[in-house]
């Protein structure tokens, strides 16, 4: 079954290696549908009011079953990585994490590891950490090449949708 997937990362960290997740075959790549978009959308974005960047972040996510939370070496911390978590916790999304930093970047180099932003307490029950419930993947390692639909429909079970 095909799913809307949003997906969260840094951007201005991780766009080349989140945009080898996206070409990989596995999701559509149509801004609409995969919640990527270019460059100089970001940076015409960025420069709006955090209210105007709330209503995009809802209108990418609206009808999305999953959110996939691309795992960079500085992607803990980023305020709207953790606003797009705690909303997809709110609308009852299913969320798996994946470790991007092992993807080549455009100058062949990798990343360091960085912290897992699910294994924050968020809105959910107080203490719960989502790492606990959902999952997290390393792109490299777990070849997301040929799993991350499978990661996707187990995040979607595991939130019951």
């Amino acid at each position: 079954m095909a799913r809307r997937v949003f997906f969260s990362f840094h951007y201005d960290r991780d766009n080349w290696r989140a945009g080898q997740v996206r070409n990989s075959g596995v999701v559509k790549p149509n801004y609409d549908e995969t919640g990527f978009f270019d460059g100089v959308d970001w940076e015409t974005l960025k420069r709006q009011s955090d209210d105007r960047i709330k209503r995009w972040i809802r209108k990418q996510m609206k009808g999305c079953s999953v959110t996939v939370v691309l795992i960079g070496s500085q992607t803990y911390g980023r305020e709207w990585v953790d606003y797009e978590i705690n909303k997809s916790v709110r609308d009852e999304m299913g969320l798996v994490g994946i470790r991007v930093h092992n993807i080549k970047d455009q100058n062949r180099q990798t990343d360091s590891f960085g912290k897992n932003p699910l294994s924050k307490p968020t809105l959910g029950k107080p203490g719960e950490k989502l790492s606990e419930k959902y999952n997290t993947y390393d792109w490299v390692h777990d070849d997301g090449q040929e799993n991350l639909a499978d990661w996707i429909e187990e995040a979607a079970r595991i939130a019951n949708r």
